[in-house]
């Protein structure tokens, strides 16, 4: 018995995998198997299934998030007190497991939504200089600005409102007063947690993270989230 084993191209059928993605095969007495499965999908996570045809790995089922996902949540600020940190879990505690892989689009998504619920506004970052800046009376965005060589950056320092620390690859947003009510202790604070003074009202925070396309350390600007006041 003759057995060869290979790695085969992927046709992703919408699916998002990584340009270096490959599917295990081996070749039995000249019969081509697919010796192993797909790896998750960036956009839905899930591991889908693939058939040998012609010599590439064809995915069966194309992806049900293959065009991406921009995740749209409202929080409420009603103290006028923007708490920005990287991480507000201790207070705002939800249950991972119940959500698709954070590694993919959709599992972000469930999760954005999830804190939401709860009165936090969370994204996906990067550990980058991320920060929220104003762009306009009600409006900011949350964004990572491009340094020139000169180190000046694209976004001007007197619109950054809050810088954060995302060694967590993330950030987190909440009124500050809604924070403390949970549980939240203004001593435990880190040096890169900043509350802002804002308009008081509902907040939308528009995530751009699972966008297809999206790049989290592409040139320019990188804008993670737009937010505006809305009511």
């Amino acid at each position: 018995m003759n057995i060869e084993r290979l790695h085969l191209p992927l046709e992703p059928n919408g699916h998002w995998f990584r340009s270096e993605a490959r599917a295990e095969a081996v070749r039995i007495d000249g019969v081509l198997l697919l010796a192993g499965g797909t790896p998750n999908c960036r956009a839905c996570g899930v591991y889908p299934s693939a058939r040998v045809v012609g010599g590439v790995a064809e995915v069966e089922e194309p992806c049900p998030d293959a065009d991406g996902i921009t995740t749209t949540v409202t929080i409420e600020v009603p103290s006028g007190k923007l708490l920005v940190s990287d991480s507000l879990r201790s207070v705002f505690s939800i249950d991972h497991d119940a959500f698709t892989s954070l590694d993919s689009a959709r599992g972000q998504a469930q999760v954005i939504e999830a804190m939401a619920a709860l009165g936090c506004a969370f994204g996906p970052a990067t550990n980058c200089d991320l920060g929220l800046f104003r762009t306009g009376p009600d409006t900011y965005i949350m964004a990572r600005p491009e340094w020139d060589e000169d180190d000046t950056p694209s976004l001007a320092d007197s619109s950054r409102m809050a810088s954060v620390c995302t060694d967590l690859w993330a950030y987190s947003c909440a009124d500050f007063e809604h924070w403390q009510a949970r549980g939240g202790d203004p001593a435990d604070l880190d040096w890169s947690d900043t509350v802002v003074d804002v308009a008081p009202g509902t907040y939308r925070f528009v995530q751009h993270s699972g966008e297809r396309g999206f790049d989290f350390d592409g040139p320019g600007t990188v804008i993670f989230a737009h937010v505006d006041r809305i009511s």
